[in-house]
């Protein structure tokens, strides 16, 4: 299928409606059965995936609507990884997880996110990002190590996460993408995540995206500071992508892809999920038109700064279409172009 120039996108997440929020909480507190909470993830990603398509998005996503949070629904399935305590008051709060092994890949799909994208990919026929958090980030969360390195622990995560990718490629996904939300908080540690998304990357043939926020909990930036953090270890990432936000935090991060020669392409952030406010179709083409002067219409993918969970869907939708409306006005104005699905725009 083909993609258009400038491809519009969404990060991952999508909103979860109140009456969705208190079913997940009512099985995480043990008062509702798995089967149940499938049917209700079913109808949800159905859903989500009419509201991107209504929007004018390009390329669609299941909105990690069976995903509680950005890590537990990845980090519970992790072979080696127990969760103590599995009822939660709120299906939003994070486990607290121990090591009491390191993860070995279990079978063809140890994680059981295929499933998910099978699901998913049944439901549109416009292709489909499906994204996974990464072994960095999925490390933060376990508290007790036990007698294991953090390294250690990273690593074999990847190498899990790395045969789960290889069973989505083999169901048809062409463009995967890795979350490292917590990777703003360590940017010290850049180097060992960049070695464990090779390894998760590693003989995958898939276009693949890297995703780094600075947190989007609540609604609210977890950290602070600029994209300079990943340069120059970022570099031997072996993903097609980097998908980062740029709309609340302003461009001036586009310096850093021209100071360092990042060679592939950009995911541009371009709407603003911590604010309510819709951006206007306008302001959105300039805020493309002024990343066009840093990175090639050809390397530039247009979507949000973040997933979209922590808005309502009302918002959600305006911010999308408006989204879409932008990049199609700066399209217009651009020779005509198209890439493939699957290749690196």
């Amino acid at each position: 299928m083909a993609l258009p120039l400038l491809p519009t996108t969404v990060v991952g997440s999508y909103p979860v409606p109140e009456w969705m929020e208190r079913l997940k909480t009512e099985y995480f507190r043990g008062k509702m059965s798995y089967g149940q909470l499938q049917e209700v993830h079913d109808m949800a990603v159905k859903a989500a995936l009419r509201d991107q398509e209504l929007a004018g998005i390009d390329i669609v996503s299941d909105g990690e609507l069976r995903r509680d949070n950005d890590i537990d629904y990845t980090l519970a399935r992790m072979p080696g990884i127990e969760i103590p305590e599995p009822v939660k008051d709120f299906y939003f709060d994070y486990y607290e997880a121990r090591a009491a092994a390191l993860p070995e890949v279990t079978g063809p799909s140890p994680l059981g996110l295929a499933a998910d994208y099978a699901f998913t990919s049944a439901q549109t026929k416009a292709p489909v990002k499906f994204s996974f958090t990464g072994p960095f980030s999925l490390s933060c969360r376990v508290h007790d190590r036990g007698r294991f390195s953090q390294r250690d622990l990273v690593m074999a995560m990847a190498r899990v996460l790395n045969a789960e990718a290889r069973a989505l490629a083999e169901l048809g996904a062409t463009l995967l993408q890795i979350d490292e939300p917590f990777l703003a908080g360590h940017t010290d540690q850049v180097a060992l995540a960049v070695d464990a998304i090779n390894a998760v990357t590693d003989g995958v043939d898939v276009t693949w995206a890297l995703h780094v926020c600075y947190g989007n909990r609540y609604a609210r930036p977890s950290w602070e500071g600029h994209y300079d953090f990943l340069f120059p270890d970022v570099l031997q990432a072996d993903v097609d992508q980097l998908v980062l936000e740029f709309a609340r935090k302003g461009d001036g991060d586009l310096t850093i892809i021209d100071k360092f020669g990042w060679p592939g392409a950009v995911g541009l952030g371009v709407v603003d999920v911590k604010s309510d406010e819709v951006e206007t179709p306008e302001l959105v083409a300039n805020r493309i038109r002024r990343a066009l002067r840093h990175i090639g219409a050809d390397r530039l993918l247009v979507n949000p700064d973040c997933g979209l969970r922590n808005l309502s869907a009302v918002t959600a939708r305006a911010k999308l279409a408006a989204m879409a409306r932008g990049a199609r006005m700066v399209r217009d104005e651009l020779p005509s172009l198209s890439v493939s699905q699957g290749a690196t725009p």
